[in-house]
């Protein structure tokens, strides 16, 4: 069985907060197995046999029938989430102030054509996955870039500890 990290587009799922006991318990009630979550902004880790598309698509389709709408959901491997992790650029940055933005497909080509970055933000495209440094911190950023909208986003540091996570559970057979 795979071993699976989901990344919730949204933990407020229709103005309606999402407590991670929750988000535990639909995944079990879904099958997933040895299920762990990880900080409030929903990241759950799980191992299930099935492929990433279709636990993707059954926890969405879950969420949303709790919720009354689907807030997305992204799902990564824990080679996946590893290869990720270690492939961000911006060395020199801050791992708090570099977001890895992940999206339910390989974003588009001109994916950075229109975007706007005032406060010198860096981007760059890696498949599925955009990262952003933001050098004033993301809360004050005003960056535009409408490739992000179908995705979420986490800093590398959860990254790195979600990808830490995923291979103690493999670690734990």
């Amino acid at each position: 069985m795979a071993i699976y990290v989901a990344l919730l587009r949204a933990v407020n799922v229709a103005g309606t907060a999402l407590p991670m006991a929750e988000l535990k318990s639909i995944c079990e009630d879904l099958g997933f197995t040895d299920v762990k979550t990880y900080i409030q902004s929903g990241n759950v880790l799980f191992r299930s046999g099935e492929s990433e598309a279709v636990a993707a698509r059954r926890l969405d389709d879950a969420l949303g029938a709790r919720f009354g709408k689907n807030p997305g959901v992204m799902i990564r491997d824990a080679g996946q989430l590893r290869r990720i992790a270690e492939a961000a650029p911006f060395p020199n940055a801050a791992p708090n102030f570099v977001l890895v933005h992940f999206l339910p497909q390989d974003a588009p080509a001109d994916a950075l054509d229109r975007m706007v970055a005032p406060g010198g933000e860096e981007a760059k495209v890696a498949g599925a996955e955009i990262y952003v440094h933001y050098p004033d911190g993301s809360g004050r950023s005003k960056l535009k870039l409408p490739a992000l909208k179908p995705g979420t986003s986490r800093n590398l540091n959860t990254v790195r500890k979600l990808a830490d996570m995923a291979e103690a559970m493999a670690a734990d057979g």
